[in-house]
């Protein structure tokens, strides 16, 4: 029915609270398989370019070209500190699903070289196409509470703990990290990786907002 003219109109009923459903083992194992794999799908496309990438991933990679050590074996080790911070600070819970993830995307990418092999990959595409799925990657471990480590243990800390986004704190982060590739990099190649952490950090800072997302 229609109102009168000049009537009060009726307050919006606002909807209810909706449940929130927590993942299921299933699901968790799923995420964590996933976005490692795509993870390391992501670095693949990175190394292949000669390109570069933030937080401790981007620390693994300058490894990586430095000593010719495998991406995930330094990784690997250069996570190692980080889970102090994880333990003290998020928990066993979530440092054994990052612990984990870490595992996973180590072993994943000692497998890439074995199944990719990239003849030519244009360095803008595999700066953005990198970019984003890594950026995929990350958002999907956040949503099951776990993280690649490094960096990603500090932003998820201080996005859980103060609500700054996570994604903002990644950025910082890795503008200190890309700069000193300056001394390893041409400018060109740097101002590529600058422009696929942008790629990386902007997927976690338009889709990771707890207020947003209810799965735990």
């Amino acid at each position: 029915m229609e109102p009168e003219p000049g009537a009060p109109l009726a307050p919006i009923e606002e909807p209810p609270d909706r449940a929130v459903l927590k993942h299921t083992r299933l699901e968790d194992a799923q995420a964590y398989l996933a976005g490692s794999l795509l993870f390391a799908f992501s670095i693949a496309i990175t190394s292949a370019s000669g390109l570069l990438t933030g937080g401790t991933s981007g620390v693994a990679l300058l490894g990586h070209y430095a000593t010719g050590i495998s991406f995930g074996r330094v990784l690997f080790v250069a996570n190692i500190p980080f889970y102090v911070l994880a333990v003290r600070k998020l928990g066993w819970r979530f440092t054994r699903r990052t612990f984990l993830s870490v595992v996973l995307v180590t072993g994943f990418s000692e497998l890439m070289p074995h199944v990719v092999k990239f003849e030519r990959i244009d360095p803008f595409f595999a700066a953005v196409t990198g970019g984003l799925i890594a950026g995929t990657a990350v958002l999907i471990l956040f949503r099951h509470g776990a993280s690649l480590g490094g960096i990603n243990v500090l932003a998820f800390f201080l996005h859980e703990r103060f609500g700054w986004r996570a994604g903002t704190v990644q950025l910082v982060a890795d503008s200190f990290i890309l700069l000193s590739a300056l001394a390893i990099a041409t400018p060109g190649r740097v101002a590529l990786s600058v422009l696929g952490m942008v790629v990386f950090n902007g997927t976690l800072v338009l889709n990771h907002r707890t207020e947003r997302y209810l799965g735990t």
